[in-house]
């Protein structure tokens, strides 16, 4: 049986709570931690099981924390949670994102839970990803041999899996500022209004030119397939229409080619499908109704 010494340090050993990036970085390279931004996805998946590795807890680098608006992207810290993100003051492109982060999960999931845990945790029903795939978000990695970036729709890469290495921290979330001026909506189905896995939810943004003609689209799906999908098609057709009420009615069954909704115990994959279809053309009124209330 070991010692009061022995059993303290061997807790210490389990819980790592480094106070830079450096520090954070050689923990993880020499102990081959689990890193913990949140914990609110971590905790549920580990159940009854005990904790076998370290657990290294980034949330006191304040490197990885806040948002700041340069003249080229954005950048939003990597332990930046979801509450900091609904009341952070940004462009309108980020609507769909601000509005993402008032439907993950409760209030104090959302004072707990931080965008990269969202990602890195890459499960299909992710609310963040899909508005974050409209905005063409790249993930920052850095281990301790460099920083490297890589698209959102590289970095997911399956049910589950990113492409983030083992010796690898993900700092930072970075969004162009190509269509943060562009109207964005959120909108999510689930069987409540709360506290809920969604069943299909949709991202859509809109720019519109001088005459009022949409110049750049950009439609995502998330719960219809192992990882949230853009839907060019439709992003195609809908440059050069009218942003005008009747939008919606662009979108056609063939529009959603790319996902491949599942059955599974909160609905059909035909029902899915279905509600994808739905909720594109709600999103897409509701862009033009918040550019033709500006304009009003």
């Amino acid at each position: 049986m070991p010692s009061e010494g022995e059993q303290q340090f061997r807790e210490a050993s389990m819980y790592l709570r480094p106070r830079s990036l450096d520090e954070a970085l050689d923990a993880l390279a020499t102990t081959g931690a689990q890193i913990l931004a949140g914990g609110t996805d971590v905790f549920p998946a580990l159940g009854d099981r005990p904790q076998t590795r370290p657990f290294l807890d980034i949330t006191a680098l304040p490197e990885l924390r806040g948002i700041g608006l340069e003249p080229d992207h954005v950048r939003i810290g990597a332990t930046t949670t979801w509450t900091e993100i609904a009341r952070a003051d940004l462009p309108s492109g980020f609507d769909a994102l601000r509005a993402a982060a008032r439907e993950v999960g409760s209030l104090q999931i959302q004072n707990r839970g931080t965008i990269a845990g969202n990602l890195c945790n890459a499960s299909p029903a992710a609310d963040g990803v899909p508005p974050l795939l409209a905005l063409e978000a790249e993930v920052e990695l850095t281990s301790r041999t460099g920083r490297r970036r890589l698209p959102l729709r590289e970095f997911i890469s399956g049910y589950r899996r990113t492409e983030r290495r083992e010796d690898e921290i993900v700092t930072a979330v970075f969004v162009p500022r190509a269509m943060t001026d562009a109207r964005s909506a959120f909108l999510k189905l689930g069987a409540r209004r709360y506290l809920v896995i969604s069943i299909v939810m949709v991202a859509a943004m809109l720019r519109t030119d001088e005459a009022g003609r949409i110049d750049a689209a950009r439609v995502a799906v998330g719960s219809c397939s192992a990882v949230a999908q853009r839907l060019p098609a439709l992003e195609a057709a809908l440059v050069g229409r009218p942003a005008a009420p009747g939008i919606g009615s662009a979108v056609t069954a063939a529009h959603l080619a790319p996902l491949s909704p599942i059955d599974d115990v909160r609905a059909t994959g035909a029902y899915r499908a279905d509600a994808a279809q739905t909720l594109v053309a709600r999103a897409l009124e509701a862009c033009v109704h918040e550019r033709a209330k500006e304009a009003a």
